[in-house]
């Protein structure tokens, strides 16, 4: 008999019924595990050794079950998505389809100043790739501490780049900022620090964006390693249980974004994906084993780390889910 997750628990306990998908209106790909950074956050554990990247065969087949699917926006997200060799067939692509597919590129700024990644941002540009770009914070100590010497200077320098070429002033170049906690702690709400960002950025560095995204840490891979070795584990799982909000659960990003991971396997969400929470049917399932008419209603699998997307405001890759007090005035106004 299979047992029931914490998290299951918990959602009966608050008579929230099974957590079950919506109408997809996401496809995240995770190109693979390969980066030029070591972030101390990553759930992914991506880094300059990894080996995984999706091949052209993968892409084209991802891109086909696309094509027979209305799911209007690509989300592509690594290791650092741009660095596979065929990045620019994957965005080429997803673009032939059809001009109401949109494409979001999860980028970490430093990718622009590789070998043989300069023509990065004036492709993403002419391309009208949305940017969701990773600033932990706006100071150089912060930021360096959790990504790396040097990366601070060369964010700055990126953000910069994309504000010549329109990005965070042309409309159809939007340009979003991520903000990780540097610690064991739930982020503050999105919407001061989102003022806090504009501000800081625009007075230090002329930089402009659109919107500022607080995502929470997930107790997983790299950042469950880090709170293991300092101690801070159980207390960050308490933190996160602890500041469950009931209200989050509608929004989850598992109810409308479809995760795929680097071979083509199917996944509730990117965090499912990497604890090997892969979808089944007596054996592992592939985006081309599954019916794109039949993804609403199916049941999302669960664990401790979910506590994460439901703390306090909510955390998804599009920031929080429940709007601050100052937002929803603004929204009805």
């Amino acid at each position: 008999m299979k047992t029931m997750s914490r998290f299951d628990e918990r959602l009966r306990e608050r008579h929230l019924g099974q957590l079950r998908r919506g109408k997809t209106e996401i496809l995240q790909i995770n190109v693979g595990k390969l980066c030029n950074q070591t972030c101390v956050h990553c759930h992914v554990n991506a880094g300059p050794g990894r080996k995984e990247v999706m091949t052209r065969q993968t892409i084209d087949r991802i891109v086909d079950w696309l094509a027979r699917s209305d799911i209007p926006k690509v989300d592509i997200t690594g290791g650092a998505p741009e660095i596979i060799p065929d990045f620019r067939h994957l965005v080429g692509r997803v673009k032939a389809l059809a001009p109401s597919r949109h494409i979001m590129d999860r980028c970490n700024l430093t990718i622009f100043f590789e070998e043989g990644h300069e023509y990065l941002p004036e492709f993403l540009a002419s391309r009208e790739i949305e940017v969701v770009a990773s600033l932990p914070c706006y100071s150089a100590k912060n930021v360096d501490a959790q990504r790396g010497d040097g990366v601070f200077a060369k964010s700055i320098r990126a953000l910069q780049w994309l504000n010549e070429l329109g990005y965070g002033t042309n409309p159809k170049l939007k340009l979003h900022l991520v903000y990780n906690p540097v610690g064991a702690f739930l982020p503050g709400p999105q919407a001061e620090l989102e003022s806090d960002y504009h501000k800081e950025l625009k007075e230090h560095f002329g930089i402009l964006f659109n919107r500022l995204y607080t995502i929470t840490n997930m107790p997983i891979a790299r950042f469950a390693a880090w709170l293991h070795r300092s101690g801070e584990y159980e207390k960050y799982m308490q933190l996160l249980i602890g500041n469950f909000n009931p209200a989050s659960v509608e929004g989850l990003m598992c109810r409308n974004t479809l995760s795929i991971g680097w071979r083509g396997e199917v996944y509730d969400c990117d965090f499912n994906q990497m604890l090997d929470m892969q979808w089944k049917n007596g054996k592992p399932l592939y985006l081309w084993d599954i019916d794109p008419n039949q993804l609403e209603g199916r049941r999302v699998m669960t664990g401790d780390h979910c506590f994460g997307c439901t703390a306090g405001a909510g955390s998804s890759c599009g920031g929080a889910i429940i709007p601050h007090e100052s937002e929803a005035r603004e929204s009805t106004r």
